[in-house]
């Protein structure tokens, strides 16, 4: 691996179209793969790193080591991981490979050798799928966990060297899968998941401790086939979703990826008993939408309650749902989002839900996860350009008042900023007593930066901006791991 010191003049980043044109837009410019993986430990910073944050901010994301068989999707790519560590006022930076099983068998072959999305369906042996553990990246047991968005292996990696340490065997029973976007209760050290497959009974659920041992796993029936993005958990429960977007008959019956939104159909969110049986679970309606992304959920009385990120679907000229264009804007992550609070009362069976926002388009959110399914007032999101995977600004949002309190964007033409986390203070005295830590690279400039911003004063702008001597490509997700925790995790 390199190792090699800043140097902040003559920088070479990659080049705008590594592959070449041909493969369109999604390899090139702020989405040009990197082609190497370093070190970099003598970083230019203007401002101060704050010394009471310590830990580690990881990004997970696309970034394809060779040429795609193909038309090429972002959720084809090969997961890397970009990561900046804090340590008592200093930060390293470093990029890693996922080493999955596909990874490892493109390198011996020197070439890729599977297809991507648009090509095929998982399952195919034909034109196979690439499990590429490129969406998700979570702390868990001290260890990171990256996950694929369409049900794979969970890949576990030192969330300091960010060396793949081999799968985590935690979803075989039903299914074999792991979906992105598992959640972590802080208070137990368990962590829930779920998993979605295209045979009944179509999903399963589970629970694995701290310390690797599964303690629930069960089958969730659903009356089809679906395309769950995300979950939530409170104290006591999980919440799954079933949502109108399914596969189209015909070309799943050629093998093919293309979906269907059906606007008839109402979005169902089941509310199971964290260690539940499948009969336990108990599922609410509401209005048709999709939703790629939660924030939090909580328990009040006698309802749960989630708030998140709804795809609102587009409309035709007279109002009513544009089904074919909801569809096909879904699964080119043209997201158009406003911030929405379900209710559901376990004791009545009665559903609610209320739109928190209706003036920002934001979504690929943050908040406390140490907090992760209890109350929570504070969000941290991301202002969407409708080109796709472009963010152009950061906010902070009171979720119960739905007020932005303080908004960031050094250019929204030209800034790409990643998924934005709230890192705690130590000895944090507050939710909000932290920092908020994103990647921006600026496209004017060609000048990439690692931001960190004052959680409590967003609008204030960054306290410290990290000069990066290399190109971050827009990406997926992200997440803040704690020193503490993985310190814990070490002496353990």
């Amino acid at each position: 691996m390199q190792h090699t010191e800043l140097h902040t003049k003559g920088l070479e980043f990659a080049p705008e179209a590594p592959f070449g044109e041909d493969y369109g837009p999604m390899l090139m410019g702020p989405f040009a793969p990197v082609a190497d993986e370093s070190v970099w430990d003598a970083l230019e910073v203007i401002g101060e790193i704050p010394a009471d944050l310590n830990g580690v901010y990881l990004r997970n994301g696309p970034n394809p080591r060779f040429a795609p068989q193909g038309r090429y999707h972002p959720f084809d790519g090969d997961g890397m991981i970009h990561a900046a560590h804090f340590e008592r006022g200093r930060v390293v930076y470093r990029n890693r490979w996922v080493r999955t099983d596909a990874w490892l068998e493109e390198d011996r072959a020197g070439r890729a050798t599977f297809h991507g999305i648009r090509e095929t369906l998982k399952g195919r042996t034909d034109k196979r799928l690439k499990d590429a553990s490129n969406t998700d990246v979570i702390g868990h047991g001290g260890v990171a966990l990256a996950s694929w968005y369409m049900s794979g292996d969970i890949y576990k990696i030192d969330p300091v060297t960010l060396e793949t340490l081999g799968k985590a065997p935690y979803a075989k029973r039903y299914g074999g899968g792991f979906s992105a976007h598992p959640k972590v209760d802080a208070h137990t050290g368990e962590l829930m998941f779920f998993d979605y497959w295209n045979e009944a009974p179509y999903m399963s659920y589970g629970v694995v401790a701290a310390d690797g041992t599964v303690r629930n796993h069960v089958p969730i029936e659903l009356p089809g086939p679906r395309l769950p993005h995300d979950m939530a958990i409170t104290e006591h429960y999980s919440i799954l979703h079933d949502l109108p977007l399914l596969h189209d008959e015909a070309a799943m019956a050629l093998g093919r990826h293309k979906l269907n939104f059906h606007p008839e159909m109402a979005t169902r969110f089941g509310v199971i008993p964290r260690y539940g049986a499948s009969d336990s679970i108990r599922w609410f309606e509401f209005s048709p939408c999709f939703l790629y992304h939660t924030i939090n959920a909580w328990e009040d009385g006698d309802e749960v309650v989630m708030v998140g990120c709804r795809y609102m679907p587009d409309r035709t000229t007279g109002g009513a749902i544009d089904a074919p264009r909801t569809a096909r804007n879904i699964a080119e992550l043209k997201m158009n989002a406003r911030l929405w609070r379900w209710r559901m009362n376990l004791r009545t069976g009665e559903g609610r839900e209320e739109q928190i926002d209706d003036r920002y388009n934001v979504e690929f959110p943050s908040m406390h996860a140490e907090h992760t399914g209890r109350k929570t007032r504070w969000g941290y999101l991301v202002d969407h350009h409708p080109e796709i995977l472009h963010w152009t600004g950061i906010r902070k949002f009171d979720t119960d008042s739905g007020e932005c309190v303080g908004a960031f964007s050094d250019g929204a033409e030209h800034t790409w900023y990643s998924e934005a986390w709230f890192a705690a203070a130590d000895n944090a005295k507050a939710e909000d007593d932290g920092y908020v830590v994103v990647f921006a690279w600026n496209e004017a400039s060609r000048e990439q930066q690692l931001q960190v911003f004052d959680a409590r004063d967003l609008s204030a702008g960054p306290i410290a901006r990290v000069r990066l001597p290399r190109h971050v490509p827009s990406g997926f997700h992200a997440c803040w791991m704690p020193q503490a925790s993985i310190t814990a995790a070490r002496q353990a």
